[in-house]
């Protein structure tokens, strides 16, 4: 098998001539003929015991071609795009056979490619640093979360209700003294401060007591959903059964002991502070990391062709339907719990898609120029990392992932810790 000529035909097309040997093909069509034939009949011979030179005689010399060139032609098509030194983007190929027989196959492939990529200026990019100082500040709002988390909820009857407090209610509301449909309910568990009503509710139950009744009088929004309620004036009669509040423990040693494997409040602030300092870094790295691929990808100039991002919209989908089954959910049920269609989902992973390919593309790029090629070392760590991850022999998961795949892999890890060797990050002050 031999590329017998390329020729680029138009963007990222390019129409190849490939040539299979008169031995190979010889080959295939023969392996067709002892696959097939014990299916074919031919008169004066019993089902399957014609001899292949009868089967063509009756049938036609190609009767097997169809078959062999369909045996051969994938492989023949990858070594010739080896050899063209091209790559081959997952796209509609056009077929057209030149000449098939005793002398061989010759047959001709127009394939879209990836494109042609430059992109420079990727070394000294600039990029800031968000501040990773951690205040005091930020330690007692995480000592607050745990408060709240272990919170408990006490009835409160020497006050009227204040913001924050959670009211129990029955109400029913009026307009123009007719009660509306779905403006009614019984003891009604209500936040107050939360926004859940409509504006001027909540804040017209502050300051009552338990055991009152009261009007409430509001007006419904102009854009509100029931279109017969929307801009009314309205009156809602209200019993105020129950106020509640929000107790939460005392921080101090005996609650540390509680909530954590610390004795004191001090080690137990120390190591909340650690742990914020570590997330706060971690962000800023991916935060940096983010501003310099940006960067790149306005950098990068190619003509790319649209099956890139459609097949990696594909590949995004797939992913995302199988996080979907991971949760007991299929990907149509998504659909239709959110409304969507396949063209919809499509068009919102389409940005993310198109940004994947362009990073992709910018960065094989940088491992072409900066002729980046992991080591065996690096390769073989990268095996037993995947291995690990997922519970299995190193050996197991070189069958599956081809060392060429990987080896591309750890190239574009490289171009990406190179950029941000070479970026010049300024370091964010927190302010005063």
């Amino acid at each position: 098998m031999s590329l017998k000529s390329s020729n680029k035909v138009e963007t990222n097309r390019y129409q190849l001539e490939v040539e299979v040997d008169a031995e190979t093909f010889a080959k295939a069509v023969d392996q067709v003929y002892h696959k097939q034939s014990k299916k074919i009949t031919i008169p004066g011979f019993r089902k399957g015991k014609a001899p292949r030179a009868f089967i063509e005689k009756y049938y036609g010399e190609q009767v097997f071609y169809e078959d062999a060139i369909n045996a051969v032609y994938p492989d023949a098509l990858d070594s010739a795009v080896k050899e063209a030194n091209l790559e081959l983007v997952q796209d509609k190929i056009d077929f057209d056979l030149v000449s098939a027989g005793k002398d061989g196959l010759v047959f001709k492939a127009t394939i879209t490619t990836k494109p042609e990529v430059e992109v420079e200026d990727y070394k000294g990019m600039k990029a800031t640093k968000p501040s990773v100082e951690v205040t005091e500040e930020e330690v007692d709002a995480e000592i607050k979360k745990v408060q709240e988390r272990n919170s408990r909820m006490v009835t409160v009857e020497d006050r009227a209700a204040q913001n924050g407090d959670i009211a129990v209610i029955d109400f029913e509301g009026f307009v123009d003294g007719v009660a509306f449909e779905g403006g009614k309910a019984e003891n009604q568990s209500l936040t107050l401060g939360s926004g859940q009503f409509i504006p001027g509710f909540e804040e017209q139950i502050i300051g009552h007591h338990t055991g009152e009744e009261f009007d409430i009088n509001v007006k419904f929004p102009d854009d509100y959903q029931a279109k017969e309620l929307a801009g009314k004036d309205s009156v809602f009669k209200i019993k105020l059964h129950e106020i509640k509040m929000k107790e939460l423990p005392e921080v101090d040693d005996e609650f540390v002991k509680d909530v954590s494997e610390f004795d004191t409040l001090e080690s137990y602030k120390k190591d909340l502070k650690e742990k914020l300092q570590k997330a706060k870094e971690a962000k800023a790295q991916d935060d940096v990391e983010n501003q310099l691929i940006d960067q790149l990808v306005e950098k990068l100039k190619a003509e790319i062709p649209q099956a890139m991002f459609e097949n990696r919209i594909d590949e995004d989908i797939r992913e995302f339907a199988y996080r979907l089954q991971a949760q007991g959910l299929d990907i149509n049920t998504y659909m239709k719990y959110t409304g969507m269609d396949k063209d919809s989902i499509r068009k919102q992973f389409q940005p993310q898609a198109e940004r994947q390919v362009k990073v992709r593309l910018a960065l094989e790029k940088i491992v072409e120029l900066e002729k980046i090629e992991p080591n065996e070392d690096e390769i073989n760590a990268e095996y037993e990392k995947l291995a690990k991850a997922y519970e299995m022999d190193a050996d197991k998961v070189k069958s599956f992932i081809p060392k060429e795949e990987l080896v591309k892999d750890i190239a574009v890890e490289k171009a990406i810790q190179l950029i941000r060797d070479t970026a010049v990050v300024t370091e964010e002050k927190k302010a005063e």
